[in-house]
């Protein structure tokens, strides 16, 4: 006897899509079982029978009971037929999904987080993306990494490092990285204080979870890094913004919150001031290693793009000088490419236990090829020989920026020329920045807006510009954008 499917299952199969077509069977009757339309012990047509209801090979019918049977969808009865598990209660669909219902107490189920003041990164979409400082990643020559993908994957298999290990990162990349801060920054670093991260973001995340408790207070300048400020939010921690001026940040006012309330963390970013290209004087940096001393507080020294200053000997480290005090956190993807993920923390060797753990507990271990590669590119000296090449170019494409900048918006727009980094701070006096903004990103610009930078509602507003990236043609293109936004303005 036919056994016709409680379904129009001829309907959902399309031998035109990319999909193949046991494939879109599977799918349909999966579908059907989760929505109950398809119970426990229901039998299905035979394959013949519902190959020719498809229009469809037989072979292909059998192709997918076969697999549902594998995967315990369908239990197959010998010469009575291929019908629904009974395992399933009845019907699925009340259990296979969850959905967002009420826990114990009535209380939500899941926890949902609160949107954070921007996305943490860029959209993607058609127009000029104004970053916020990326290298251009054409310059790093792709045959370069290529090999070294390649050699590491060929190490790694003689030596049996493809296994899981140290959550703390590939010992290779330590260690390199280990003589890389030794001799070029002055850190007084061994491997095992090392722990690598998917990126500064993940770096200044897990450094958090290690620090914060629900309730601690944490500073940060009135002008800062949102997604860190976000990561130190969803730990539960309570966050105060002080001011800031063309020296830095205002010690005097971090020294009065420290005397209204203990605080736990101070988070900066001393070398080039996100977003304001700023950097910390250094009795401003001695001062602030004493409060941490007098108040015992841990500061979180993001240090995102030192190898990129221009004016002068970037200044060393502010964990140089209090390791005890400092958690330094890192990045190889302003010097190599940011796909890549590699960031890394400093910090003394208790903290990277807890750092290890809390990366065994989310991620079970990092990226072995990647690191090992990234490792011998360190090693081998192709990553500093990359680096010096990349400066000239930025050095370069600095200068002829902030000439576009001159030319094209001229006293429409304010800017001081930065000792180093990768994109200028753009203010505009007078202006209304929400309809700026608005304009231009109408004409396809794409940046973040200028009040994600604000930890503070009297923050001034400005906008943050990569100029790194961009090529002669591109830069001039975001210029013009810039410009027509402000004209547009006046008219």
């Amino acid at each position: 006897m036919l056994r016709r499917l409680p379904l129009t299952l001829g309907d959902r199969i399309d031998p035109a899509k990319n999909t193949p077509v046991y494939m879109q069977i599977i799918a349909a009757i999966v579908r059907d079982i989760e929505r109950g339309r398809l119970t426990p012990g229901t039998y299905l047509p035979s394959s013949r029978e519902l190959a020719e209801d498809l229009g469809v090979n037989r072979k292909t019918v059998v192709l997918a009971y076969e697999e549902l049977i594998a995967q315990g969808w369908l239990t197959s009865a010998g010469t009575r037929g291929t019908l629904v598990s009974s395992t399933f209660p009845d019907p699925v669909s009340k259990v296979s999904r969850p959905v967002a219902v009420a826990g114990i107490d009535g209380q939500p189920l899941y926890r949902v987080l609160p949107a954070p003041a921007r996305p943490l990164a860029l959209p993607d979409g058609r127009g000029i993306k104004l970053d916020e400082g990326t290298p251009d990643g054409r310059l790093f020559p792709a045959d370069v990494l290529a090999n070294a993908y390649r050699s590491a994957v060929r190490d790694a298999a003689r030596s049996n490092q493809l296994q899981y290990r140290d959550p703390l990162g590939a010992p290779a990349l330590r260690e390199s990285l280990a003589e890389m801060l030794r001799s070029q920054r002055g850190l007084a670093v061994t491997p095992a204080q090392i722990c690598i991260t998917r990126g500064s973001q993940n770096g200044i995340f897990l450094t958090a979870q290690a620090l914060l408790r629900p309730g601690d207070h944490v500073i940060v300048e009135a002008l800062t890094y949102e997604p860190a400020v976000a990561a130190f939010r969803a730990l539960g921690a309570r966050v105060t913004a002080v001011p800031l001026d063309a020296q830095g940040i205002d010690v005097e006012a971090v020294e009065a919150a420290c005397r209204r309330q203990r605080i736990r963390a101070l988070f900066l970013t001393p070398h080039h001031q996100f977003p304001t290209t700023v950097a910390l004087r250094p009795e401003r940096r001695l001062r602030l290693l004493e409060l941490a001393r007098q108040f015992g507080f841990a500061i979180i020294e993001d240090d995102y793009d030192h190898e990129f200053h221009f004016a002068s000997q970037p200044l060393l480290p502010m964990a140089v000088y209090a390791p005890e005090h400092v958690v330094y956190v890192g990045s190889l993807s302003k010097l190599l490419l940011p796909a890549l993920r590699i960031g890394y923390v400093v910090a003394p060797e208790a903290v990277t236990r807890t750092l290890a753990h809390a990366v065994s507990l989310t991620d079970g271990m990092g990226n072995t090829i990647t690191e090992n590669a990234t490792a011998a590119l360190v090693s081998s000296g192709e990553l500093r020989r990359h680096a010096r090449k990349a400066r000239q170019v930025y050095a370069t494409r600095r200068l002829a920026f902030a000439q576009k900048l001159r030319d094209g918006l001229g006293q429409r727009a304010r800017f001081d020329l930065p000792d180093g980094g990768l994109a200028f701070w753009l203010r505009f006096p007078g202006r209304d920045m929400d309809a700026i903004e608005a304009r231009a990103q109408a004409m396809g610009l794409r940046f973040a807006a200028s009040r994600s930078y604000m930890a503070s509602e009297d923050a001034p507003r400005g906008l943050r510009v990569g100029f790194a990236s961009l090529n002669g043609a591109e830069a001039d293109a975001a210029v013009a954008g810039l410009r027509v936004a402000l004209d547009a303005g006046q008219a």
